[in-house]
């Protein structure tokens, strides 16, 4: 017998930064704005590569042709050659693999199927705004914990100081969103133990991990610990959110859990769109190679604007390494709100402000762009930033 889904709440915003709404409020504000001026709209706020148009075509083609694709299947529980391939890539019995409606969707599940009412999620700050909007629209409490410095480092002391006894999922990100950063084996290694001891779990948002080298990229979290959850999807990785192709792989009695509540509520997922998943799975190079090229040539484009940034004392923080996201301090701007809907005004870029990730001063900038509009968008950026600190030295705020 599953436990009952809490009931659903309207949102509430996050404490550390009331009355601002949620970024997906904004953005779609924005855009509109920006699209009835007719102005350009060079989208830095992407955080994925764009949607692959022309190799999805090609495997719709080659899959839906006669004969068409046995891989077209009832996705009722899971499209059994996508569980498949997910099974083989994290080395788990199908059994701890299952298929969500995107990561969103993913997290969702987890949230209503491990915990109840009263009980609490602690979520990385800054963060992914969904990470708490979810918590709370299913009556769940919301703490937090700080990713600090340059690195946005997980400090895995802090997060023991947190834990409340209400506490029942510790939430983080790595790849981080919105800084890009990664956390290393050893701290979630750590973050898994804390977890461990107390008799929660750690879910670990993995939707950035293949943007690290190849050469390079750890196994997923789920291999350190039964305490770790992991979730992914095929959106941020491939640029294919059009599919809404999420998972999650846990141990066997979290997932015994989550599981049940699937199979009792979520008929959502498409037999159409994880048929052409399972394509993608099966053949994932083309999909790998563009999204390589991709970066390849966009991070020269970052690294050039982003030391500059740094050389002229407009910015603050590092790039990450690795990934298509950076989250730079804007020097003398705290509120980047009022910058990011100034800038799109100014010249239809749009930034993500830092606010929605609950830090303010902060911007995200996605570069994962053809190079002409990397470069055309960060030199409107720079322009910007130079332009708004004289704006706001005249008026005496800078």
């Amino acid at each position: 017998m599953t436990r009952p889904v809490p009931p659903i709440l309207l949102p509430v915003a996050d404490e550390a930064q009331p009355g601002i709404g949620s970024y997906s409020q904004w953005i779609r504000k924005v855009i509109r704005s920006v699209r009835s001026e007719r102005n350009l709209l060079v989208s830095l706020f992407d955080s994925a590569v764009p949607e692959p148009v022309e190799l999805l075509r090609q495997i719709m083609l080659e899959g839906f042709s006669e004969p068409i694709t046995s891989r077209y299947t009832s996705a009722f529980n899971g499209n059994p050659y996508v569980v498949g391939q997910l099974s083989r890539r994290y080395g788990v019995p199908a059994e701890r693999v299952l298929c969500a409606t995107g990561a969103t969707g993913a997290l969702s599940l987890i949230y209503r199927a491990l915990l109840a009412p009263g009980d609490a999620v602690l979520v990385e700050t800054p963060g992914f705004d969904l990470f708490h909007t979810i918590a709370r629209l299913h009556g769940l409490g919301v703490d937090h914990f700080t990713r600090r410095g340059p690195g946005f480092a997980v400090d895995p002391d802090e997060i023991a100081a947190r834990i409340t006894p209400a506490t029942r999922l510790i939430v983080l990100s790595n790849l981080h969103n919105p800084s890009g950063m990664a956390v290393n084996q050893d701290t979630l290694l750590a973050v898994a133990r804390i977890a461990e001891a107390r008799g929660i779990h750690v879910v670990v948002d993995e939707v950035y991990a293949a943007y690290v080298d190849a050469d390079q990229r750890p196994a997923s979290a789920v291999s350190l610990s039964p305490a770790i959850i992991g979730i992914d999807s095929l959106t941020k990785s491939y640029g294919l959110s059009t599919l809404r192709c999420g998972w999650i792989v846990a141990d066997a009695a979290p997932m015994r859990r989550i599981r049940a509540l699937a199979e009792e509520i979520e008929f959502g997922v498409s037999n159409l769109a994880h048929a052409v998943a399972a394509l993608v799975l099966e053949r994932p190079e083309p999909f790998d190679a563009y999204r390589t090229a991709t970066m390849r040539r966009a991070r020269p484009i970052i690294e050039s604007y982003h030391a500059h940034w740094q050389a002229e004392g407009l910015v603050t923080g590092a790039l990450p390494r690795f990934g298509c996201i950076a989250f730079p301090r804007l020097t003398g701007i705290d509120d980047t709100i009022a910058f990011s809907e100034w800038l799109a005004d100014r010249c239809g870029v749009i930034v993500a402000p830092g606010e929605y990730f609950g830090a303010a001063g902060h911007i995200r900038i996605g570069f994962a762009q053809a190079p002409a509009d990397v470069d055309y968008g960060l030199q409107a950026l720079t322009d910007g930033l130079v332009r708004y600190r004289d704006l706001q030295a005249r008026k005496g705020t800078y």
